[in-house]
């Protein structure tokens, strides 16, 4: 049974989209769904409001059963107490603001509809909006009548599809420390759908990458982003260095893994669970890579260090995107030399000082600390060889 509030989810199905998903929502967390498009997002969101129906499935809020297929219980949308705000909001188009939230409270008596509906625009910041029918507010005002309407059903669990793509980037991050404030006072698992790793990783106390309807992983973001579970997911969540070593020496007194790759040792933290010889995807995050100055040498240079070509420079403001093609002491076979390029990201001003272009040598560490060994399967070209 889930805990008193908690959500629970178990969803498989063959077609029309392939699923087979399992995860949990605790009350007042905020769980980001992401993956790429297709890959059962909004399908399991309409699944949990009970639009769709798997054939193989349990779902499970506040104690409450929602639906088992094993045991044939299946309640219907109307009776699953559901807040959804869809991307598009789905508003009624001739009424107010009011009147849409008020639509929603028919499960109140008559008489507190009004001050009800009033109160939920209060706290989405609408107050003195009431009257205002959709064509007469702006993308981010409508969002909030959504939210609002949404919370009218004192929902157990408020369901956010794609809740902020309809609005432009400024209002958007207004709306996002909205939520914010407003998921204090919500004691209710929130499953957002998003498709921005970004996004996720600001509003969200845990991910949950999907791929063709399966689960891949769930943690936090900062988890996914620096440990993720298998070369697949290192892509998903837009991981630029993944590679593929080999496994030479563990050295448990020390601390450290030591792993091959294109002729290179690296060392890394210790991986007790990698035998010697076992196949692994390697994967670094840009901030773990630290470039080499050229006017002052220091001992961080000799933890991982490589050295190469500067084959991309690009600036974007702040900071500069550097790609280094490493010199490796084996072929690069078939991938070519984009298998061997390692991307780290300095501050504009530091590119600029050490000279980094194009055509420009350079050198960096790769810190063991952040170098992350995975599981390698066969994933095609979901981790670079």
């Amino acid at each position: 049974m889930a805990a008193e509030g908690r959500l629970f989810i178990r969803l498989a199905q063959r077609a029309p989209i392939p699923l087979a998903a399992t995860f949990d929502c605790a009350p007042g967390e905020v769980l980001a769904l992401t993956g790429p498009s297709g890959s059962g997002k909004s399908t399991i969101l309409r699944c949990i409001a009970g639009l769709d129906r798997p054939p193989d499935a349990r779902i499970e809020c506040a104690g409450e059963v929602w639906l088992d297929t094993q045991r044939r219980i299946g309640i219907s949308p109307q009776r699953r107490s559901v807040g959804l705000v869809f991307q598009q909001y789905a508003l009624f188009p001739h009424m107010s603001a009011l009147g849409n939230v008020v639509a929603a409270l028919g499960h109140r008596a008559r008489a507190e509809r009004e001050s009800r509906a009033r109160a939920l625009l209060a706290s989405v910041h609408l107050a003195g909006l009431e009257h205002r029918r959709p064509v007469e507010l702006s993308g981010g005002q409508q969002q909030r009548v959504a939210m609002a309407r949404a919370l009218a059903r004192d929902p157990k669990v408020l369901l956010l599809d794609e809740p902020f793509a309809a609005v432009d980037r400024v209002t958007r991050h207004k709306l996002y420390r909205e939520l914010a404030e407003l998921r204090r006072q919500l004691a209710m698992p929130i499953v957002l759908v998003t498709h921005d790793l970004d996004e996720a990783a600001m509003l969200a106390d845990r991910m949950c990458i999907l791929h063709r309807g399966r689960t891949l992983q769930i943690g936090t973001p900062h988890e996914i982003r620096t440990r993720p579970a298998d070369a697949l997911v290192a892509r998903l969540v837009d991981l630029r260095n993944v590679f593929e070593g080999v496994v030479r020496a563990q050295d448990a007194p020390a601390g450290r893994t030591r792993v091959e790759w294109r002729g290179i040792v690296l060392e890394v933290a210790h991986a007790a669970q990698f035998a010697v010889g076992t196949r692994v995807a390697w994967t670094i995050p840009v901030g773990g890579v630290v470039l080499h100055r050229r006017d002052r040498p220091s001992r961080g240079e000799r933890e991982n260090p490589v050295a190469g070509m500067v084959v991309e420079c690009v600036e974007l403001g702040d900071d500069t995107t550097v790609g280094l093609a490493v010199d490796t002491t084996v072929g690069l076979g078939v991938d070519g030399p984009a298998a061997a390029q390692i991307t780290l990201r300095v501050p504009t001003h530091v590119a600029r000082r050490n000279g980094l272009a194009v055509g420009v040598r350079a050198g960096a560490s790769l810190l063991a600390i952040a170098i992350h060994l995975m599981p390698w399967r066969d994933s095609g070209r979901d981790a670079q060889a």
